[in-house]
């Protein structure tokens, strides 16, 4: 229920106003004067004030004034005669809400009420979801303590604040645009707007408008002026993903932003200048495309002003137990389950896996085991069946080569794995020695050693078969 303060001197008003204001459904406490209002307004909090201007001792524009400082997004309609509309209008330009005259029709106040607390509303939602958003793209939010990872974390502070370009380098999945969000949200442009596009999914002249805007008439469905995205992101941040995929004939146009700050709307004249930070991103080696001719030299060395390399999750596995952790905590949160950790057998597989998806893939592989668990924790079971026997195929591998003991005897070891290796082959070719030769990228004289070494016997036939295949 909004809670509403009616401030007026005139004791018929105040009991008018909040008759009326009950009916509709709201709280309502009164003051008869501005002194009263101001203690009010510092003991408790309001979602609407209605004052009168005129009123002895303290007026409405002080009121207005204690408000302002005191819960400045509490919106403030004034009553006024009349004749004091100049005075209202004042009131309007030290921040009040709106203004209503007497006499006033019920049906007039009770619109200007409601959308007074309409935009109350927007507003409060519109600073929850920048602390929100702020919140999730704090550096606590990038899960990982390895060296590092820990690095990446001290260049983020170091540069966020900084106009200069920077060039997030990465496989995919690796969190590319996270770091940019993060870069973004914990710099001096925070508040204003973060833009993100893929050059690479769109058309070039579909990218081209998309980037820069159009004027009227530009082409055949140009049926009126359009904004481009670096319009729409000044004072902000601009994240540019996969910047390789950019065709050449953008890559120039992106150049002249990047040097001079302004360009023109596709079919304009008009230069148009804007303030924006650029983040660029790719999961390509950009260097082989310059060389490569499919991106322009000058452009990779103003974008690659602040590189920063992010590592695949391969490479920092040490991670993964706190990214599991993680993944726990967001999707049974929203899924409603009650998952409160991960198996050691199903940590273990997690942990061995190469990811080749990433932090993405490894994500994805939680959400899905969180959505098929039925207890409390995360089975080996339900671990998608390619990860487990790719890391049982890589555990048997090794289990080979380290076996049980902790010393090793490295010869008699190599010796079984190329045992293995040589009666695989002639299982797969039925035992010809030609075909298994080939199998192995051996020379035939090479086999018959190996065999000899190995003391691998072979049928008659099949040595006759290899003598035909001579």
């Amino acid at each position: 229920m909004d809670k509403i303060l009616v401030v007026d001197d005139e004791k018929g008003m105040r009991e008018f106003l909040s008759i009326m204001l009950k009916k509709e459904g709201y709280e309502v406490i009164s003051a008869e004067g501005g002194g009263e209002a101001i203690d009010l307004i510092k003991d408790d909090s309001f979602d609407l004030v209605i004052t009168d201007i005129k009123m002895p001792r303290l007026d409405g524009l002080t009121v207005l004034n204690a408000i302002k400082e005191i819960e400045p997004h509490t919106p403030v309609i004034m009553i006024t005669a009349f004749a004091a509309t100049e005075t209202a209008v004042e009131a309007m330009k030290k921040g009040a809400y709106d203004y209503i005259t007497k006499p006033f029709k019920i049906d007039e106040i009770r619109l200007i009420i409601k959308k007074a607390l309409e935009k109350k509303r927007l507003e409060e939602e519109n600073i929850y979801l920048k602390g929100a958003l702020k919140e999730k793209y704090q550096f606590s939010n990038i899960i990982g303590k390895c060296e590092k990872m820990m690095t990446i974390y001290g260049l983020i502070r170091k540069v966020a604040n900084s106009k200069s370009t920077i060039l997030i380098s990465g496989e995919s999945g690796t969190g590319k645009e996270l770091v940019a969000k993060a870069i973004h949200y914990n710099s001096n442009r925070r508040d204003m707007p973060f833009i993100s596009v893929n050059c690479g999914a769109m058309p070039e002249n579909l990218l081209e408008s998309e980037l820069f805007g159009h004027e009227k008439g530009a082409f055949t469905s140009a049926d009126s002026d359009k904004r481009g995205l670096f319009e729409i992101a000044n004072s902000g941040t601009f994240f540019l993903d996969e910047i390789g995929e950019t065709p050449l004939s953008i890559q120039v146009k992106l150049l002249r932003v990047l040097q001079e700050m302004e360009f023109k709307r596709v079919g304009g004249i008009k230069d148009i200048k804007v303030d924006v930070r650029i983040i660029a991103a790719t999961n390509h080696d950009l260097q082989e495309a310059v060389a490569k001719g499919r991106l322009r030299e000058d452009l990779y060395y103003r974008l690659n002003v602040i590189p920063i390399d992010l590592p695949p999750l391969r490479e920092r596995r040490e991670d993964i137990p706190l990214l599991v952790d993680y993944f726990i905590g967001k999707f049974s949160n929203t899924g409603n389950k009650n998952i409160r950790g991960i198996s050691h057998d199903a940590l273990k597989i997690l942990e061995k896996y190469d990811w080749q998806g990433n932090v993405r893939e490894l994500e994805n592989v939680i959400e899905r085991a969180i959505v098929l668990e039925t207890s409390d924790i995360i089975r080996i079971e339900n671990l998608p069946d390619e990860i487990i026997n790719k890391v049982n195929n890589k555990m048997d591998l090794t289990t080979t080569l380290l076996g049980e003991e902790e010393v090793i005897d490295m010869e008699r070891t190599l010796d079984k794995i190329e045992k293995d290796l040589l009666l695989i082959a002639l299982k797969k070719t039925d035992g010809v020695m030609n075909k298994a030769a080939k199998l192995l990228s051996l020379s035939l004289r090479s086999m018959r050693y190996r065999l000899q070494k190995h003391d691998i016997k072979r049928g008659i036939d099949n040595d006759k078969e290899d003598r035909n295949n001579l």
